[in-house]
């Protein structure tokens, strides 16, 4: 990801110094994870550890990473621009995952949404502007940007919605927000495809579909496979807002990975580029289908209730991937089959993280205080 007169070179910076706000986070701990297991990147994790698992996340990472002096934390809130451009000082790669995630809250509190989702993009894109390594940031904005989409004509079967034509959703497609929440990361994207235009920092954004995979903490608001995933393996009941012949595109957040890499490997054409991000036509899946999938795969009924369709809410999502492809040679390769395989593994193998006792989204200051290489 690097743009002209960046001074993000090799030769001039022969290290990789990552910065993750909110990489205590389900994609933030994956990836400072493959990071740290297959490069050698010093790697500084960002986040204010108020999301459910959270916690668990970074201590995961701790424990395998025991005595290294290449992974450091700071819990801290990206709304600190204080804070936020300290910790950009010795970064030449920023990955920006922080972000309020759900629909529902920001119709609830749209204030908080606005200053987290843009308030907290600023305060790292201006930190970035100002440093001296102009590093490259890499964005994750959502599909949600291109609202309700209610002009597409689609046709309908038993089970699932349908494009009436073309292979997804591409970058040509109208921006049109439908909730504070699209309407704040909307602004967000813009303002990170803007910083590369304008001040020529080397930026990408994603704008991604539905991810899944292993460490997922979901709910209903977000990350709906695995919480799909989880309440049937514990036996819970979940609502269905629509019918559930609504359609989404399923990446693996392994694939994601993937993507970060090839991103990166070919950041003289990458930088300053808006790229669509999803599994693609060969992921797309209904939430009946899904349902129908989880239930072979767990050998256990999903109980469910449909309520109204939400407002903005797409009856169809599916991503067209074409111009990453053409710009990294980068492709989705797992199956959603094999992504709930995956997460299901995984939570049979830490079912204690989803007990009662160990749902609490907060850490207490004594708590903090024992979190191995915490600094604030």
């Amino acid at each position: 990801m690097k743009g002209k007169g960046s001074a993000m070179n090799e030769k001039v910076l022969p290290f990789r110094s990552v910065l993750i706000f909110g990489g205590a986070g389900f994609i933030g701990s994956n990836w400072a994870h493959r990071l740290l297991k297959s490069t050698d990147a010093r790697v500084h994790i960002f986040d204010n550890l108020s999301r459910r698992g959270v916690v668990h996340n970074l201590r995961w990472l701790q424990e395998h990473f025991a005595g290294s002096d290449r992974l450091q934390v700071t819990i801290g809130d990206i709304r600190d621009g204080a804070l936020v451009e300290r910790a950009v000082q010795k970064a030449t790669e920023i990955y920006h995952f922080a972000a309020q995630v759900a629909v529902t809250s920001s119709v609830n509190d749209p204030r908080s949404d606005f200053e987290v989702n843009v308030g907290g993009t600023f305060n790292i894109l201006e930190a970035a502007r100002n440093s001296s390594r102009r590093p490259c940031v890499l964005f994750t904005s959502t599909n949600k940007v291109y609202g309700n989409m209610a002009s597409e004509a689609i046709v309908s079967s038993r089970s699932r919605y349908s494009y009436v034509g073309g292979d997804g959703v591409s970058e040509a497609q109208p921006l049109d927000f439908h909730s504070p929440y699209g309407c704040s990361k909307g602004a967000a994207d813009q303002y990170v495809h803007d910083y590369a235009r304008v001040f020529d920092l080397p930026t990408v954004v994603f704008r991604m579909s539905c991810i899944a995979g292993p460490r997922q903490f979901g709910n209903e608001d977000q990350g709906w496979v695995a919480h799909f995933l989880y309440s049937a393996l514990e036996e819970q009941p979940v609502t269905i807002y629509g019918d559930g012949r609504q359609v989404r595109d399923v990446l693996a957040v392994e694939d994601l990975m993937r993507a970060f890499e090839a991103v990166r490997e070919s950041r003289e054409r990458t930088a300053g580029q808006v790229y669509n991000v999803g599994g693609g036509l060969a992921n797309a899946v209904s939430l009946l289908e899904i349902i129908e999938q989880i239930e072979q795969l767990t050998g256990r009924r999903l109980q469910y209730q449909f309520e109204r369709v939400r407002p903005g809410d797409q009856p169809v999502y599916v991503t067209d991937v074409s111009k990453l492809r053409r710009h990294t040679g980068w492709a989705p390769q797992m199956k959603v089959e094999q992504i709930l395989g995956n997460i299901s593994d995984w939570w049979r193998q830490n079912r204690e993280l989803f007990r009662p006792a160990e749902v609490s989204t907060r850490l207490s200051i004594r708590e903090l205080a024992q979190v191995p290489g915490a600094a604030s």
